[in-house]
Order: structure tokens, then sequence, then C-alpha cells
């Protein structure tokens, strides 16, 4: 099960140029348009692509059926179906694109892949790939440990709708802003405004308490999920929120003894200095 959480599209960079990626059936789906941007270094990649598939369609090629349409963000923020291509596919269309980039394009290609299968079959490397990308970023160490919990623990809790039968993205989305409501008083997109973020991960700007209040809240909430054995997405929902507002509680308990707020402002990108 894909972590609800975090975004599974990712940006990954060739040669300083940004190549959007998601994951689908447990490998990386690459943009074609993209691809096609960075060969060609053309000022319409999607007129590129279009001509190309065109032309492969009429040539009888069966590249253009290692297409699949899975959405990625664009510019303007929002999600649209985009064509993709595994590796192997995306071999195939860049062998059809003539470029002096195609040769490292697929070395590039071929390692991204390659990691992405050693990850699946030992998640432990995907672990220490996460934390040093944090390391990286100028996170601290205690930092970086609580939000490896923190992602296990939102793990468990998506594994256990799954099994309850929460199948659409929105109904997470829905359950998550439950519990988010019920702990801070606030729906992610509100907490995000606070912050300052846009397309930033909410939790990777929070600080401990926040942390560990979201942690309290979704472990609560899974627990509770086992206890009634509910199911459907309104029974999931009101257990969402009875473990926020366990955490809602100790939120209040704690601002009351430390004299301020546990919401705040503060966020990684204004606080932390992000090395290359």
């Amino acid at each position: 099960m894909q972590n609800q959480e975090e975004q599974n599209t990712h940006l990954a960079l060739f040669k300083g140029k940004n190549i959007r990626r998601t994951i689908f059936q447990k490998e990386w789906w690459f943009s074609v348009v993209d691809v096609c941007g960075v060969l060609t270094d053309s000022p319409d990649a999607g007129a590129y692509w279009r001509k190309l598939k065109q032309r492969l369609v009429a040539e009888g090629s069966e590249v253009v059926t290692f297409c699949h349409g899975l959405k990625l963000e664009a510019n303007d923020g929002k999600k649209y179906k985009t064509d993709c291509a595994n590796t192997e596919g995306m071999f195939r269309i860049v062998q059809s694109i003539p470029s002096p980039k195609a040769e490292p394009l697929k070395r590039w290609l071929a390692k991204v892949g390659y990691e992405r299968i050693q990850e699946v079959e030992n998640p432990e490397l995907a672990s220490k790939r996460m934390r040093l990308l944090y390391k990286l970023k100028g996170y601290p160490d205690e930092w970086i440990e609580m939000r490896m919990r923190g992602i296990a623990i939102r793990e468990e809790l998506t594994d256990e709708w799954q099994k309850r039968g929460i199948k659409y993205k929105k109904d997470y989305e829905i359950l998550t802003a439950e519990i988010s409501q019920a702990t801070f008083g606030l729906k992610p997109n509100e907490y995000k405004k606070i912050k300052g973020l846009k397309r930033e991960n909410l939790r990777d700007h929070m600080d401990d308490f926040e942390l560990i209040l979201t942690m309290l809240g979704e472990r609560t909430t899974k627990e509770i999920h086992k206890t009634k054995d509910s199911k459907g997405i309104q029974r999931l929902k009101d257990d969402a929120r009875l473990g926020g507002e366990v955490a809602g509680t100790a939120r209040k308990q704690i601002e009351r003894r430390i004299g301020r707020p546990v919401v705040t402002g503060d966020n990684f990108l204004k606080n932390k200095k992000i090395k290359k």
C-alpha cells in the first residue's frame, strides 16, 4: 500500500532539468513530455510529443501502447493526466528521438529504475535514502528520527484504512482532515496557509510537538478502528474524529502548560538553510 500522506509524485533532476515521475505498479513512471523537453530543448515539448506520437502510430510502432495517462502536478499546482512510461517504455521512446543526450539519459533511467526495484525488495534501503535526503536538507537527527517514525505510523494507518474498505484518494483525504481538525482545529489546507506553504509537504515543516500530536492522533485512530472493527467511510470518519480528539485534548493541555499555541507559522523554509 502506498503511503497516502506522501505525494507519490516526485521531481527528479537530469542535468539540471526537472522530470516528473510517479509510482505506479511498484515502479517509476516518467513524464514523456518532460523527457522530450530534456532531449530536444523544444520550447513546446507537448507539441513535440504529440507529433512524435502521431508519427510512431503511423509507422505501426508499439511504443505508444507502453504509455499510461497518470496524474502529475503541473506548473499551476493542479494535477492532470499526463502520458507516462516506465523505464522500458521510456527507453524505446528515447531511441526514437535523435539527441546527443539520449545515451546519458538512458543510463540515468536505468539507475533510477534499478534503485526503485531495490527499494521494493528491501524497504530498509528506501528508509536510509529518505534519512539521507532529510539530512542533506539540513534537518537535525532528532527531528529526522521522529519524522521517520511518523511516516511508519501513517503507513500503518493507511494500510488499516485499505483493509476496511477505503479505496479512493478523496476518502483518505477526508479521514486525514478529520483527524487534523480534531487535533489542531485546522484542516491540512488551512494548516499549510498558516505556515506559508504551497506545494510543500506539511509534515516536513512541523516541529516536535506538531509531529508528536499528529502521531498520537493517527495511532489512536488505528486502535479505535481495531477495537470497534469499523468499516465504511462514515464509521471510519467517526473514529478519526475520536482519535483526533485524544490528540486535541493533549494539545490543549500542552498549550496551557507552556503558555503558547502549539501551531505556529514556523517552517523549515524560513528556519533552515537548504543545502544543495
